[in-house]
């Protein structure tokens, strides 16, 4: 994925800011900021892919692409916030878990990822991208999957409130 993160993310946090007002928390702008944040944390990794591993294997083998991090890391923060009696911190730490895994979730579209581990090294891959062109990413651009990533960001420019408040004001003053 190469655009579609952050308007995942968007689109998350609007869910969890929702989510998080319905069970009676205070529901901040914070929220979408944090689930925006999360969805490209597994992507910090690429500092290191370029500056130090020298792209000797695809970023996605980093711990930060391994779902069970995030999953354990989740658990147990949430664990601790309540043990020292923080609900409050629960939103976002559910804001953080569902970023991550939602930018992990999208990887695994085209680019691979290792579900099952450590218990298996399978990667999972729901489509194939072929290698056409000799600019590797002409060849994620201009295939069909590309089409998700416009729909999540047509999706994501529909929510945002200002953009959609002036649709539907163009709407209501057209015959």
């Amino acid at each position: 994925m190469f655009i579609a993160h952050l308007p995942a993310g968007y689109i998350a946090g609007t869910l969890v800011e929702r989510l998080a007002a319905r069970f009676g928390y205070d529901t901040p702008r914070r929220l979408t900021a944090v689930t925006l944040l999360a969805s490209v944390l597994p992507d910090f990794d690429l500092l290191w892919f370029y500056l130090v591993d020298q792209r000797q294997h695809l970023h996605h083998t980093y711990w930060t692409h391994i779902p069970v991090f995030w999953v354990a890391l989740g658990i147990v923060a949430a664990l601790i916030a309540l043990a020292i009696r923080r609900r409050d911190a629960l939103p976002y730490i559910g804001a953080v878990t569902l970023g991550t895994l939602l930018h992990i979730v999208l990887d695994t579209v085209a680019g691979g990822i290792h579900w099952l581990y450590p218990l298996s090294s399978v990667e999972t891959r729901w489509v194939e991208v072929p290698s056409v062109y000799g600019w590797w990413i002409a060849n994620f651009v201009l295939h069909w999957s590309f089409a998700l990533e416009l729909i999540l960001l047509g999706i994501a420019i529909w929510l945002h409130p200002r953009f959609a408040s002036r649709v539907i004001a163009f709407w209501r003053r057209s015959p």
